[in-house]
């Protein structure tokens, strides 16, 4: 366990933010390796794959659910050291985690092909998709009980295994999607259902060895049978603090499902192009991504402690780190994009309208920086309702108007972008304005009398006494 209520802010946030970027970065690695395997097998299936990842949006709300409500209340825990608390909390949400792996592999065989039927431009792109899905659903319910340990851990301030795990997991499905998608040295091409085999095969490996980590080497928290039993109000808990969280990623679900859906009269290639320049503009994201994670567990122990100067400090350092290094990347978007994009297809109308979505988006990064920033304090103070409340706002003000504007004449692509920088920028905007309320509620300053009256009734020591 990693005391992060003491010491350098700056210094735990940088400690912190390479393995979780590198722990990211692993899992979309893993997507963009999918995209590029795929994309000699055409649009439909790029187009296919692409849509199909974009259901890993409602997996991911429900992993959500669990990881922010483990790292708050673990977090907090420690902060307070109450260790039992900590051990209860993750305990009960390994229970959780079974039972969310079980309902999405039921998910997925019975809704794949309905999903794909809703999003996809062509009876090709829903072939590759539903297939594609099917064989992705077993990593998808591994990811459940990874991301519990991983979120343990990270609560803990204990961020390196989970990091070299996913780094591990990455080079196998690297490894192994051109043999299972191509067919290489094998013969026996799979095809797109060769990547989510893939990547289905890593997930496995990657989770056995982290709950081997768990088991062997970890101690501040650790697996208790007798505390899988589930007890209501523990859970109410974890989902209290979760579910809102979960409910960000489910709009985000529905963002993403409006795009292809007003992008599905332009054909494949425009929702191939979109769905490769979406996973890049993840990718770059990644980093600013990461420094908030970092300040979530951060702020949480803090918090747990009753540090309200450190959990400010906490933002605002971590909210300057994050507009930094999203203005960097913004920049080399903007002036090569070709750097970021390279290698994904060969066909040219899918690369200009990937190098079109990237260089237009690209402007709303540091808006989306501080959106991120705000997402992990409301996650560290354990009140995820108003991140809830700032990505419906933004689905609203975009989907809305987005499947309006798909209706009238003249109706261009690139007018979804730009309404995307809008609804974002709107989005940034009210999570600060959320943040700074949800700071005065916690750390309001005691009245005058309230804390002259504190002081007062604390003893007074006794004078020291002074050798003769």
């Amino acid at each position: 366990m990693k005391d992060l209520a003491n010491g350098s802010i700056v210094r735990h946030i940088l400690a912190m933010t390479p393995p979780i970027m590198a722990g990211m970065i692993s899992i979309m690695v893993c997507q963009l390796v999918d995209l590029y395997f795929v994309s000699g097998l055409g649009d439909a299936a790029v187009a296919g794959v692409a849509a199909a990842g974009n259901a890993g949006f409602l997996v991911n709300a429900l992993m959500q659910v669990l990881g922010v409500g483990t790292v708050a209340l673990i977090a907090h825990a420690v902060g307070r050291k109450d260790r039992p608390d900590a051990n209860l909390i993750f305990n009960q949400a390994v229970a959780l985690s079974v039972l969310f792996g079980v309902l999405t592999l039921v998910a997925g065989a019975v809704l794949s092909r309905a999903y794909m039927r809703s999003v996809a431009a062509d009876e090709a792109t829903i072939e590759a998709g539903t297939t594609y899905l099917l064989w992705f659903m077993p990593a998808l319910a591994l990811e459940f009980v990874m991301q519990v340990t991983a979120s343990a851990l990270r609560a803990t301030g204990i961020v390196r295994p989970a990091m070299l795990v996913r780094v591990i997991a990455v080079v196998i499905n690297i490894a192994l999607a051109p043999v299972l998608i191509s067919g290489w040295g094998t013969g026996y091409a799979l095809g797109v259902a060769g990547a989510g085999l893939a990547s289905s095969i890593a997930v496995a490996i990657g989770g056995l060895m982290l709950l081997v980590y768990f088991r062997k080497v970890e101690r501040y928290v650790a697996f208790n049978p007798a505390q899988w039993r589930p007890q209501p109000r523990h859970l109410m808990r974890i989902l209290n603090v979760g579910l809102p969280a979960g409910g960000e990623f489910a709009m985000m679900f529905i963002f993403m499902a409006v795009v292809y859906y007003v992008l599905r009269d332009f054909g494949a290639a425009a929702q191939a192009g979109f769905g490769i320049g979406q996973r890049v503009l993840g990718l770059i994201q990644m980093p600013a991504l990461a420094v908030a994670l970092a300040a979530g567990p951060i702020a949480g122990q803090n918090f747990g402690a009753g540090n309200g100067a450190r959990v400010r400090e906490t933002f605002v350092k971590s909210a300057l780190i994050t507009s930094a290094v999203m203005a960097g990347f913004m920049m080399l978007a903007q002036l090569r994009p070709e750097l970021l994009l390279a290698g994904f297809s060969n066909d040219r109308e899918t690369m200009e309208i990937a190098y079109l979505f990237l260089r237009i988006i690209s402007l709303n990064m540091v808006a989306q920086g501080l959106i991120f920033t705000c997402s992990s304090m409301f996650q560290g103070l354990g009140n995820t309702k108003p991140v809830l409340l700032s990505s419906a706002t933004r689905v609203f003000t975009y989907s809305l108007p987005a499947i309006w504007l798909s209706t009238r004449p003249g109706f261009r692509m690139e007018h979804v972008w730009y309404l995307s920088i809008a609804a974002t920028t709107l989005q940034a905007a009210l999570s600060l304005w959320l943040l700074r309320r949800e700071f005065r509620k916690r750390f309001a300053p005691l009245p005058q009398d309230e804390a002259a009256e504190r002081v007062e009734a604390e003893p007074v020591a006794p004078p020291a006494r002074v050798p003769a």
